[in-house]
């Protein structure tokens, strides 16, 4: 089944969501002060191309000083935007009885937007 729900959501924009992340973290890199950041959306394109199986877990030095600085500033420069916008498009998908399992992937999207560093996916 996690098959078949990464096809669908492959087909119903998870690719164009995945190439939009990878399009930004190539701008990001572009400078010095963003390949951190940059690499954080190639981590949020990963997850976008295959995220039925996938699980966000913290690696073991989550609660570190350089994370907690570098997430604050990742929510200043855009990720509250997107976490918002994974959260908006998760609640319209659980309207459906059809679209709650898509829209769970969707909040587990937004949980990783909110704060990508210290974060991994497996």
């Amino acid at each position: 089944m996690k098959f078949i729900g990464n096809i669908i959501w492959l087909l119903l924009g998870g690719i164009i969501t995945s190439i939009e992340y990878v399009i930004s973290s190539l701008i990001l890199m572009v400078t010095i002060i963003g390949i951190p950041f940059g690499l954080q959306t190639l981590k949020l394109a990963l997850l976008a191309l295959w995220p039925f199986g996938s699980k966000v877990t913290d690696t073991g030095n989550s609660g570190g000083c350089l994370n907690v600085i570098m997430n604050v500033l990742w929510l200043i420069f855009g990720g509250f935007c997107i976490c918002l916008t994974h959260l908006l498009f998760g609640l319209l998908l659980c309207i459906t009885i059809i679209g709650i399992p898509f829209g769970k992937q969707h909040f587990k999207m937004a949980g990783l937007a909110l704060t990508p560093f210290g974060k991994s996916i497996t």
